[in-house]
């Protein structure tokens, strides 16, 4: 069970005596999108290589002009690990510069804190089993957010992520599906969340036909922590 207590701008989750800050955001289409089209939001691994592809965490989708949708971003994130047996595992919450370590126990594999990472900014999930490779999930908000498959024993997934979302424009994406880099290379607006407690992301641009613009993506309505 959770139990949420506004407190200000953020929105302060108790889960299992974990204090969660939601970021909140509130999407605007003031497109003249004529194409009912699909808003993506995703984040990077900067811990992985720059070929890596990454995971539509956020879709937003029949969201006409003129319409809203809110949703928020907890700064809180979890991991959570599926074996070669097909078995996955509690999800356990995550910070910067821990490492977790899969195990086997008496009663089978486990997932557990195990000290610190490598980095400071990085979270590390070593596959500790002598046997069988394992898939490193990490999510926010309940939605996946990355993911590593194929982790031999002896191996790590490392994460690092900053403060930053990707958006936007695609058609046919769902939450949780690998983009391919086709996809990815027409997503090139960042947007930095540092510091800030809510804030307005406001889409213009689109129309018909040959007067069609670049959809454009920005800040509006900002309140800094």
């Amino acid at each position: 069970m959770i139990n949420h207590v506004f407190l200000g701008l953020y929105t302060i989750s108790y889960v299992k005596n974990i204090i969660m800050i939601e970021i909140k955001l509130n999407f605007v289409n003031n497109s003249v999108d004529v194409n009912n089209s699909e808003v993506v939001i995703f984040q990077k691994n900067e811990a992985a290589s720059a070929d890596e592809l990454a995971v539509a965490w956020t879709v937003i989708e029949n969201c006409g002009p003129g319409w809203s949708h809110a949703f928020t971003f907890p700064v809180q994130t979890y991991v959570a690990v599926g074996d070669s047996w097909g078995n996955l595992s509690p999800a356990l919450p995550a910070a910067d510069g821990e490492r977790f370590s899969v195990e086997i126990s008496p009663s089978g594999d486990i997932l557990k804190p195990a000290g610190k990472a490598s980095g400071p900014k990085e979270i590390e999930v070593v596959n500790a089993l002598k046997l069988g490779a394992i898939s490193a999930n990490i999510t926010r908000d309940g939605k996946l957010l990355a993911a590593k498959t194929g982790v031999e024993p002896g191996q790590k997934a490392v994460f690092a992520f900053s403060p930053i979302i990707w958006i936007g424009v695609v058609s046919q994406m769902q939450e949780g599906e690998v983009m391919n880099s086709a996809i990815m290379s027409q997503l090139n607006t960042q947007i930095s969340l540092m510091g800030i407690a809510s804030a307005d992301i406001v889409m213009t641009g689109g129309g018909p036909g040959p007067v069609s613009s670049s959809f454009v993506f920005t800040l509006e309505n900002v309140e800094y922590a």
